[in-house]
């Protein structure tokens, strides 16, 4: 069993969001993702979406030397990276030689999944940011059924370019059902 290109023999070894789960075995492929509920998911994906990850920029530096790099949300740090990568944008990171394939620019009129808070789970185009010094940013997001809703800055984790998701998403595909909506699916009513 692999995880996010780490060999992990024993079951308890930790995943976390955008983590790729492998099991040999079998031959299946896993992503840790949440659901429209907030809650981590297991989702099976191909084995050509199973050689890379998603990872969010948390810091941009530079270390000795003058050696660039940047720090990513799932602890990794990558040196000499594009220097278009800017803190809140997301990298795709290719798990078998560790380097980055291509930057999702953190920018209105990208898609985006919401990983924290009320919303953890949904996923929708960035609409706007509304910026609060000395304070939480604030970004509305517009799902594919038209619902806008607002999280913080740090909730938000760019998925794709355009309406264009880099990652194939869980049943749902990240929209959230009213409680009316729920019920009416879960009975099989005809609307």
């Amino acid at each position: 069993m692999g995880s996010s290109g780490i060999n992990a023999e024993y079951m308890g070894f930790p995943t976390g969001f955008m983590d790729v789960v492998q099991i040999e075995k079998t031959g299946e492929n896993f992503r840790i993702i949440y659901d429209v509920k907030g809650r981590f998911t297991v989702h099976r994906i191909t084995a050509s979406e199973a050689a890379y990850k998603l990872c969010k920029v948390r810091a941009v530096s530079t270390g000795p030397k003058g050696v660039p790099y940047i720090h990513t949300s799932d602890g990794r740090t990558i040196r000499y990276p594009d220097p278009n990568a800017k803190v809140h944008d997301s990298v795709q990171l290719d798990l078998a030689t560790n380097k980055v394939q291509d930057i999702i620019k953190f920018e209105v009129g990208n898609l985006c999944m919401v990983t924290g808070g009320a919303n953890a789970g949904r996923v929708g185009t960035m609409v706007s940011r509304e910026k609060h010094p000395g304070s939480f940013d604030i970004i509305h997001i517009k799902d594919s059924q038209g619902h806008i809703f607002a999280t913080r800055l740090g909730y938000v984790f760019s998925i794709g370019k355009g309406n264009k998701p880099f990652i194939s998403l869980p049943k749902g595909k990240g929209i959230k059902l009213s409680i009316a909506e729920e019920r009416d699916k879960r009975l099989g009513v005809k609307a």
